[in-house]
């Protein structure tokens, strides 16, 4: 079985079925029957993450693994066609969510293996009763177009038979017929709709006439279809709360049809399985709306045999809500919360009184280091790789399969012309399409991961610990109007687009953060952009007397390319303080970043990466400490800084020589502290290892003694 994705095995696996193929009813990629989970109700899964885990990517192999089989549609609600109206068509006849319905029936109603069409006539009926809200005689060419594109969803048959195409065209121009040159259109256009429905003797006429009936139940219709479309699409062009009423039935209308087309013996065995929606970016509206609607009526007891997967960006649903919600907003409170692990053989889902315990929140898990040697080497095949190149993507990217993808490809095409550092793979231009131009590939990670403005805020931002440095850079490298308001709504949109936080940094997720500060880098000529920020936040943090201050003022220092003052703290602080908290504030200190080697004035020199030569003591002898300090402790102190700056740097391959010469500076130092030699020692035996092996470095637990010596 082929399958394009790495580390999603419990949504696709087949034997024993994964979860795609318990809901659905189907294996994925096959027409083979799949025991079904659920029975009665379904939970409405929606795959949480933030930008870059792949939830679109995840959608895509579900409508490859399904498409042919059973019906299956896929839209995007973030799409342009779902944010505004067409050209000439009146807002108030149109809604991101209708729009979306149509998009979805079409997809839905293309023919599968064994089995026809599926007509949509419920569906149409409601929405040309919206469409005609605003029609008039002055636009017949428009009115054709409109009218021809839903009622092509009424047909089992194709289009290209001809015969669809007779029977669309005999009913528009009816539906043109009844209109008159003044007044409302909408009662006449809804009244040869249902006159069209209800000729014929075949059992699609049959169908449209039992479908024509079903708006009797509307609320106030007194078991009357055309009043029940009438007040359908008043609602509708009400808008606001009248408007999500309507909707909510054109979502059940949509259900209704499916529903029909799976009922009776001759059917259920043409079709295998389930239907399939599938909806990307579900908090824009047009996949709010749809949700709502869902949750809603199943809550309610309305029952449908729709699967739906959804991509949710974060996890949970903006505060603020689209203006085509249903009812009471829906927060996710209750909902099902599971990883994609947790739910490889059974969902455990239980649905609740609510609408929000209808939905099932599953969150994709980062790419683990085989996936990533895998999506390496596959890219690689056949070109000679630096062997810690998979290892090393692993540790930047933290498992995105976005990034992990992009720098693939980035050393596909450039580990030939001498990029072998994942610095020179992100600054590298990379093609994504053959008939466009290359560009850096932090750029094209950039666009994907910080769309929607504000990158050149968030730029500055990222080298901010907390929300006061943050506020402090904002007014002295940001313009006036952006402000404490701009930082604040940039910390919730964070949040709410899934990123993760982190202490001590405003930009929580490490892959992202070291973008964002490697495109400040790149900002203007001779870093001065670079350079102003970094001092902005040492000059913030300058009159603090506090630990917290001296670390992050110290980690801007050394970006600067200035160690004698990191040196000097660590060194001093070395004998009395406990070993756990100064391994800590090594570790963060020597993660500044560097990009390129500087000068003492932060100037690039000559593009060489220094610190492996002061890490394996080749500069020593230049040194000239200060007076009255310990000599050979300042220079272990030194050394020690460097090679943990050079190891964990996620932009450099780690140096196998700086590796155990930091094993043997940690081992040194243990001797110098009795009562923390437990913990010294452990380092020296686990970070070489990590760096190497692309972990993070771990500062040992405090469990044999008190750390003081």
């Amino acid at each position: 079985m082929h399958r394009s994705l790495h580390g999603r095995g419990p949504l696709f696996d087949a034997d024993p079925p994964g979860l795609a193929a318990r809901l659905v009813g189907l294996r994925p990629y096959q027409l083979r029957s799949s025991p079904q989970e659920h029975q009665g109700d379904l939970p409405f899964v929606m795959f949480a993450g933030g930008r870059g885990i792949g939830r679109t990517a995840l959608l895509a192999e579900v409508r490859t693994a399904y498409q042919g089989h059973t019906p299956v549609a896929l839209v995007d609600a973030e799409e342009a066609q779902f944010t505004a109206p067409p050209p000439e068509r009146p807002a108030e006849a149109w809604s991101p969510l209708a729009q979306a319905l149509t998009t979805v029936a079409e997809q839905l109603a293309e023919p599968v293996k064994g089995a026809g069409r599926i007509n949509f006539p419920r569906l149409a009926s409601g929405l040309l009763a919206v469409a005609a809200g605003g029609w008039s005689d002055r636009d017949v060419p428009r009115i054709r177009q409109e009218a021809e594109r839903i009622l092509l969803l009424n047909d089992a048959r194709s289009f290209l038979d001809g015969f669809a195409g007779r029977w669309v065209g005999k009913v528009v121009a009816k539906l043109v017929a009844s209109m008159s040159s003044t007044g409302p259109v909408v009662e006449p256009i809804i009244e040869a709709t249902l006159e069209s429905f209800s000729e014929g003797v075949s059992p699609t006429h049959r169908r449209l006439r039992r479908a024509a009936t079903w708006y009797r139940d509307y609320p106030n219709a007194g078991g009357n279809p055309k009043l029940g479309l009438i007040l359908l699409s008043g609602h509708f062009r009400a808008g606001g709360d009248s408007r999500a009423h309507a909707e909510r039935y054109l979502v059940r209308a949509l259900l209704a049809d499916l529903d029909d087309a799976y009922t009776g013996v001759m059917q259920r065995s043409h079709r295998l399985g389930r239907p399939v929606v599938l909806i990307d970016n579900v908090q824009a509206p047009a996949g709010r709306g749809l949700l709502e609607s869902v949750l809603h009526d199943r809550a309610d007891g309305i029952r449908d045999q729709v699967v739906f997967f959804s991509a949710l960006r974060g996890h949970s649903l903006p505060h603020s809500r689209p203006h085509s919600g249903v009812g009471t907003p829906v927060s996710l409170r209750n909902a099902g919360r599971r990883s994609l692990t947790e739910v490889a053989r059974t969902t455990g889902w239980e649905p609740g009184a609510s609408p929000s315990s209808r939905a099932l929140l599953v969150t994709l898990p980062p790419l683990t280091p085989d996936d990533t040697l895998h999506i390496v080497g596959a890219a690689c095949r056949g070109l000679e790789m630096p062997p810690e190149l998979p290892h090393a993507t692993h540790r930047l990217t933290g498992g995105s399969p976005l990034g992990i993808t992009l720098l693939a490809e980035s050393a596909r095409q450039n580990l030939p012309r001498g990029a072998w550092s994942l610095g020179a793979l992100l600054t590298a231009d990379v093609a994504l399409h053959a008939e466009h131009d290359g560009r850096p590939a932090y750029r094209e990670l950039l666009d994907r991961l910080v769309p929607g403005g504000r990158l050149d805020e968030l730029t500055v931002l990222a080298a901010a610990h907390d929300r006061d440095s943050a506020l402090a850079l904002a007014e002295d490298r940001l313009p006036d109007d952006f402000g404490a308001a701009g930082v604040l709504g940039l910390q919730e949109r964070l949040a709410e687009e899934g990123w993760p936080t982190a202490a001590g940094q405003f930009v929580g997720d490490p892959f992202l953060r070291a973008l964002l500060l490697l495109r400040l880098h790149h900002l203007g000529t001779g870093h001065a952009q670079w350079q102003a920020t970094h001092r902005a936040v040492i000059d913030h943090y300058g009159e603090r007397d506090t630990p917290d201050a001296a670390r992050y003022r110290l980690h801007h220092e050394l970006a600067l390319g200035k160690a004698d003052f990191a040196v000097a703290r660590l060194r001093d602080t070395f004998p009395d303080t406990e070993v756990g908290a100064w391994l800590s504030e090594l570790v963060f200190i020597a993660s500044a970043p560097y990009y390129h080697a500087h000068d003492p004035e932060g100037r690039d020199f000559d593009g060489h990466d220094h610190r492996a030569a002061v890490a394996l003591g080749r500069t020593d002898s230049a040194q000239q400490p200060p007076e009255g300090v310990d000599t050979a402790l300042h220079l272990r102190v030194r050394r020690l800084l460097h090679a943990v700056w050079q190891l964990t740097d996620p932009l450099v391959l780690p140096d196998p020589k700086v590796a155990e010469r930091l094993r043997f500076e940690l081992e040194q130092l243990s001797n110098l502290r009795p009562g923390g030699t437990a913990l010294l020692w452990r380092a020296s035996r686990d970070w070489p290892s990590d760096a190497l092996a692309g972990r993070p470095l771990r500062v040992p637990a405090d469990d044999e003694d008190g750390g003081r010596g």
